[in-house]
């Protein structure tokens, strides 16, 4: 069975990258987030406000979107697999497919890219405000590459590895499950007065999923930025990586960030591409002071952003590769 899920994967991760998230296909987080939306709606009716209320109800928000994820993905794949093995690894495959995310993480991330090549900021700034969460009205060239260059290396984990990690070792239920619990974060995992008690469950159960992907996410990064130390050089010239220095922002800045995982990768992005990222932002009009990731050995640049897609998708093929010699081995 495990060899079934991992050929699915293959064949998941090949979906991906041809076809991506094309937006005339339905997809299944689209339906997870509706969801969401309908349950916080009547949880938020049935339990009193205050702190003990509202963590009750994002408790209950949690095994209810779990519940119903988990036990219709998990009919779909049992029911493909009793039908004939071909059947399943086809249905998983679609399933993996459309939870990946590196075709669109690098599609809207390089929107930003071509809109700096064009020299049109404001676009940029529309193209980056489609990727992040954080107020983008009044940041500068600068921030905007850097908002962009951070969601590339943080979804490198939330939407790359954590989803592989979690289809080959639980199959298309088990990404399934990942993704909503990363979806519920999105929507209810913020600490301000709205959610800070509602989204709690959400949060913690978020960092406890990614807590080990997003470690192993800045291994595999960490190798990619040795890799296009290497390579980049050769193809490209004037060579900004550096993959010792990856290794050493990573052991001192891994956790400069509220969340335990999102600054995993962060820093190894930061340290690799030898630039300074993270530092105060701004989310619904509130400004959020954060500590630095990284050192300021080059200024920040618009081609940083191609640079740490070229970053993702090495970590990725470190990924699969992995992957290949489990299916191999098992």
């Amino acid at each position: 069975m495990i060899r079934l899920h991992l050929l699915a994967v293959f064949i998941g991760c090949f979906l991906d990258f041809c076809f991506g998230d094309p937006r005339w296909l339905w997809h299944p987080v689209c339906a997870i987030g509706s969801l969401i939306g309908w349950l916080e709606k009547r949880l938020r009716k049935l339990f009193p406000k205050g702190e003990k209320g509202e963590r009750t109800a994002g408790v209950w928000l949690v095994v209810l979107v779990l519940l119903i994820v988990g036990v219709l993905s998990g009919a779909v794949t049992v029911g493909a697999y009793s039908l004939s093995p071909y059947v399943g690894v086809a249905a998983e495959s679609i399933m993996f497919g459309q939870m990946m995310a590196w075709r669109s993480l690098r599609t809207e991330s390089m929107k930003v890219y071509e809109a700096f090549c064009k020299k049109d900021i404001e676009e940029a700034r529309k193209a980056v405000s489609m990727i992040v969460g954080r107020d983008t009205e009044n940041l500068t060239d600068t921030g905007i590459a850097k908002a962009a260059i951070e969601t590339v290396a943080e979804n490198t984990s939330d939407g790359i590895i954590a989803p592989l990690l979690a289809m080959v070792l639980f199959g298309g239920p088990g990404v399934f499950l990942y993704k909503a619990v990363n979806t519920m974060d999105s929507m209810v995992g913020y600490k301000n007065d709205k959610y800070i008690w509602f989204g709690w469950a959400a949060a913690r159960l978020d960092d406890i999923c990614n807590f080990i992907p997003a470690r192993l996410s800045a291994l595999f990064m960490i190798g990619a930025g040795y890799l296009c130390q290497l390579f980049y050089g050769k193809s490209k010239g004037n060579n900004p990586f550096n993959g010792k220095n990856g290794l050493k922002i990573f052991k001192r800045d891994r956790f400069n960030h509220k969340s335990p995982n999102s600054a995993q990768t962060e820093s190894v992005c930061a340290g690799a591409l030898q630039i300074e990222l993270a530092g105060n932002a701004v989310y619904f009009g509130k400004l959020y002071e954060k500590p630095a990731i990284g050192d300021d050995i080059r200024p920040v640049e618009y081609q940083d952003i191609s640079r740490a897609n070229d970053l993702m998708s090495v970590t990725y093929g470190l990924a699969l590769m992995a992957v290949l010699i489990l299916f191999f081995i098992v």
